[in-house]
Formats: C-alpha cells, sequence, structure tokens
C-alpha cells in the first residue's frame, strides 16, 4: 500500500504537468492557426483588391482603345469605302469588348452594365453616322463626320460617361478598400 502512495505522489504531479503542457501547447497552437487564417484572409483581400483594380484600369484602357479618335487612326487603311470602315471599326469595338469580357467579375454589376451600353452606344454612333453616307464614298468622309459629330455633340459622348463611371468606382475602391 505505501508503495501505491508513493506511485500515486509521482503519478499525479507529472499528470497534473502533462496536462498544464497540453492546455499551454493547445493554446499555443490556436493562436498560431488564428494568426495563419488572418494572414491568409489578408493575403486575399490584398490579391483581389489588385485585381479589382487592374480590372478597372483593364475597363478604362477598352473605353480609350474603342474611342474614334483612337481606333480609327489603327483601323483606317487607305482605299477603304465608308462601309468598310464601318465595319472595321464594329468589328475592332466588339473584339477589344470580348477581350475584356472576364473583368465583369471584378466590377460591380451596375458598372458592367454600363460598360455593355457604352459598347453598344459607340457601335450605333458609328452605324447611325454611316448610315447618312453612301457607302462607296471614301472612308475619310465618314471620319470627318465622326469628328464633327464629337466636336459639335453637347451631350456627354460614351465614352466620357463611361469613363466616369470606372473612375468613381476605382477611387470608390482605393479609399474605402474592398
Amino acid at each position: 500500500m505505501h508503495t501505491a502512495i508513493d506511485l500515486l505522489y509521482f503519478t499525479i504531479p507529472t499528470l497534473i504537468s502533462l496536462l498544464i503542457v497540453y492546455l499551454i501547447v493547445s493554446k499555443f497552437n490556436d493562436k498560431e492557426t488564428a494568426a495563419k487564417r488572418i494572414a491568409l484572409l489578408q493575403s486575399n483581400h490584398d490579391t483581389a483588391f489588385r485585381m479589382r483594380l487592374q480590372a478597372y484600369e483593364r475597363l478604362a484602357m477598352l473605353v480609350e482603345r474603342t474611342h474614334p479618335r483612337q481606333l480609327i487612326p489603327r483601323v483606317y487603311t487607305s482605299g477603304m469605302t465608308v462601309q468598310e470602315l464601318q465595319q472595321a471599326l464594329v468589328m475592332t469595338i466588339n473584339a477589344e469588348f470580348e477581350h475584356n469580357l472576364s473583368q465583369q467579375i471584378y466590377v460591380t454589376a451596375s458598372t458592367w452594365q454600363l460598360i455593355r451600353i457604352f459598347k453598344e452606344q459607340e457601335i450605333n454612333m458609328i452605324k447611325h453616322i454611316a448610315s447618312t453616307i453612301n457607302p462607296s464614298e471614301p472612308a475619310s468622309i465618314l471620319h470627318q463626320q465622326i469628328v464633327n459629330y464629337l466636336i459639335t455633340t453637347e451631350s456627354e459622348t460614351p465614352s466620357e460617361t463611361a469613363m466616369q463611371a470606372i473612375q468613381a468606382e476605382a477611387k470608390s475602391l482605393l479609399t474605402q478598400g474592398i
């Protein structure tokens, strides 16, 4: 019996020590796991922030690249007719838009809808102006008519409206975060 009591004298402190060590290690492990989880969330937040900001940059480039003052010099070749220039402009606008379709997952639905409307308005503007000219005329006439329209229109052009929305949302992202 005396040996049993001696055994208890050694066993109980050892068990208590093991329990304390277990609790300390468990608490330390929980803190490490929480710290890693926070670091991962912060990393994901930073990555998502950069991706959204890049989406706004790409959409701004889309708007600029499809504006007639940038687009016409890129697609115009000498000897083109009004019809050929119109088709080339519409095809290029559609190609630029399709190239940036994936950006819609990073921007708000309202901004993406505005980009879609912008594309359609640009195409409709070109088609409308081209419809007032004989399709077999030189493309330079269509070019001049589009420039005249852009200079004389008092309302905001589709590209100005789209760019303002992109800038406003990007500024909101930068000031408020995701």
